[in-house]
C-alpha cells in the first residue's frame, strides 16, 4: 500500500498547487531587501522550522522537519533540537543531548515553545511528528549539561495535526492545528476544498478544548508580552488573527490584519512588543520544490498591530538564492535569527 499511498499523495498536492493558485500566491515573486552582517548558521542544513529564544539569550532551534509531500534535504536523519548562546561573539549552535528512554530515531519536531517557572525551571515543549503522527513533548532544560530531559508525552484526540504551541504554564499551552483531520490523503483533499476546519485548542492536566476554530489553515501562535492576546497566523488565508485571552482561557477575536504573503511563524520582538512572521511569498515554490527555481524568504515587522492601521515593513527578503522557505525569525538584542522550513538558518548583527 506504501507506493500507491504515497503515489495518491503526489497527485493530491499536484492538485492543491494547480487548482490554488491565489491561495499559494503562486505568481507572487519578491525583491531582495538585504540585511549587513549576516551568514548562514554552520550546523543547519535541513531545516530550522521553528525558533524560541530565552530572555538570557539562548536561542532554542526544532530542525530536521520531515512532511509528507514537503521537500526534505536530510530524509533519513531525525530531527533534532539545536542551542545557540547569542551572549557569545561568535555564537555557534549545538545539539541538544535528550535524556535516555525518549524515541530519538522518530524524533520530527515542529513548533517549539519555552516556559519559565516561578522558580525558574526552563520547560521546552516540543510539537512531535513521529512516525507522521501527533503528540506534544515537555522537556526540562539542564542548562548545565546542555541537555533536555522528557518528562511527559501529550498526546489527545483534539490535537490531530499540532503545527505551533506556545506554553503559558508548566503543563499548559495553546496549540494550532492546521488540518482537521490527520491522514496525510485526507489533510490535502481538506485544504484543497477550503474547509475552513482548522483550530486552537487549550491543554491542560484538568482541561482540553478548542477555544478558537474556523481557520483556512491555522499555523504560527505566539502570545503577546503583557499575557493578554494570542496571535493566530493562517498561513493560507494570508492572515494574523489578534484574539484576547479570557478568563477561562477562551479566546475572543479582536481583529485580522491582511497581509500579501503566506504568514508562518510569529515571533515577538522583547524589547518593543513588536511582531515578527517569518513568511513564504510563493507557496507553490515551496510545496512543489525545484532546485532551479527555489522558494523564497521573507520576513516581516508588525507593528502596533492592535491599531486601526499597523505598521507592515518587510525586514528581509531574498529569491531563494541564500534562504530557502523562511519560517520564523526571532530577534534578541539586535541579532536576528532566520530558519527555514527545510533549508538553511541565518544568523544577522543589526
Amino acid at each position: 500500500m506504501l507506493p500507491l499511498s504515497l503515489g495518491l499523495l503526489s497527485v493530491a498536492v499536484f492538485l492543491f498547487s494547480f487548482f490554488n493558485r491565489n491561495r499559494l500566491k503562486a505568481s507572487r515573486e519578491v525583491e531582495s531587501v538585504d540585511l549587513p552582517n549576516c551568514h548562514l548558521i554552520k550546523g543547519i542544513e535541513a531545516g530550522s522550522e521553528d525558533i524560541d529564544i530565552l530572555p538570557s539569550g539562548l536561542a532554542f532551534f526544532s530542525v530536521g522537519l520531515k512532511c509528507p509531500g514537503l521537500h526534505s534535504f536530510a530524509p533519513d536523519k531525525p530531527g533534532g533540537i539545536l542551542m545557540m548562546d547569542l551572549k557569545e561573539e561568535n555564537p555557534r549552535a549545538l545539539e541538544l543531548r535528550i535524556s535516555r528512554g525518549f524515541n530519538l530515531a522518530s524524533f520530527n519536531p515542529h513548533g517549539i515553545s519555552t516556559f519559565i517557572d516561578s522558580d525558574d525551571t526552563v520547560y521546552l515543549f516540543v510539537v512531535n511528528h513521529p512516525e507522521f503522527k501527533n503528540t506534544v513533548e515537555i522537556f526540562k532544560f539542564e542548562e548545565e549539561e546542555n541537555s533536555l530531559l522528557h518528562l511527559k508525552t501529550i498526546k489527545h484526540e483534539l490535537l490531530p495535526s499540532v503545527n505551533d504551541i506556545i506554553a503559558v504554564g508548566p503543563a499548559h499551552f495553546y496549540a494550532t492545528n492546521d488540518h482537521y483531520f490527520s491522514d496525510p490523503f485526507l489533510k490535502y483533499l481538506e485544504t484543497y476544498l477550503n474547509l475552513h476546519w482548522t483550530n486552537v485548542v487549550y491543554y491542560s492536566p484538568n482541561e482540553v478544548k478548542v477555544v478558537a476554530e474556523g481557520f483556512d489553515s491555522a499555523n504560527g501562535i505566539n502570545i503577546s508580552p503583557d499575557k493578554k492576546y494570542i496571535y493566530v497566523a493562517d498561513i493560507l488565508a494570508h492572515e494574523i488573527h489578534v484574539l484576547e485571552k479570557q478568563p477561562n482561557m477562551n479566546l475572543t477575536q479582536l481583529k485580522v490584519l491582511e497581509l500579501d504573503t503566506l504568514v508562518d511563524n510569529i515571533s515577538i520582538d522583547p524589547s518593543s512588543g513588536d511582531i515578527l512572521v517569518g513568511c513564504h511569498p510563493n507557496g507553490q515554490k515551496l510545496f512543489v520544490y525545484d532546485p532551479n527555481n527555489p522558494p523564497s524568504s521573507e520576513v516581516l515587522r508588525i507593528q502596533n498591530i492592535l491599531s486601526e492601521k499597523p505598521t507592515v515593513t518587510t525586514v528581509y527578503a531574498n529569491n531563494g538564492s541564500i534562504l530557502q522557505g523562511s519560517s520564523v525569525a526571532s530577534l534578541y538584542d539586535r541579532k536576528l535569527l532566520i530558519g527555514t522550513l527545510y533549508h538553511r538558518a541565518l544568523y544577522c548583527e543589526l
